[in-house]
């Protein structure tokens, strides 16, 4: 099963707050979005790269977004503009910029609306790579697993599938 903290997020419109869940493992899964994690080796750790495959459903969530912020400073890299998404995105990130920007969020808007406010419903975010991260020397496989991935997040999370 997947472990999740679910933390109750605070601002001072209340109400507008999004939920910020604490993704705990490289998949996760509830109503509306399903995501894992992947390494593609490269040549060399310069040319690796950590994969983030985002499956949504867009009548839920039709915006999505990704940062990559430093915990100390809290100085914010956007990995990913917010994109209007309709099925599946993968985010690809060199690993090497984990160092300077380990935490990651990634913000799901239920509006173009919403994401133009910077007004997310859901943010899931992570304390860097999930430790659990599979790593793969070849695309097709990576794509396969994170694929599989994604189907037993859902089936484990006891939730109907976006």
């Amino acid at each position: 099963m997947i472990a999740l903290a679910l933390l109750a997020a605070t601002a001072a419109g209340g109400a507008d707050a999004p939920r910020a869940v604490h993704g705990a493992s490289d998949a996760f899964a509830e109503p509306g979005v399903a995501l894992a994690w992947g390494i593609l080796r490269g040549a060399s750790e310069a040319a690796t790269d950590v994969v983030i495959r985002i499956d949504v459903d867009a009548a839920t969530y039709p915006v999505v977004s990704v940062v990559g912020v430093d915990p100390f400073t809290q100085a914010r890299q956007p990995l990913l503009s917010p994109t209007r998404v309709a099925g599946t995105l993968d985010v690809r990130v060199p690993r090497a910029r984990f160092s300077d920007y380990p935490r990651s969020e990634l913000r799901l808007f239920g509006s173009a609306a919403a994401a133009a406010a910077d007004s997310p419903a859901l943010v899931v975010y992570y304390a860097g790579v999930p430790d659990t991260t599979p790593e793969f020397t070849d695309e097709r496989t990576l794509d396969n697993d994170l694929s599989a991935r994604i189907g037993r997040a859902r089936g484990e999370s006891g939730r109907k599938a976006p």
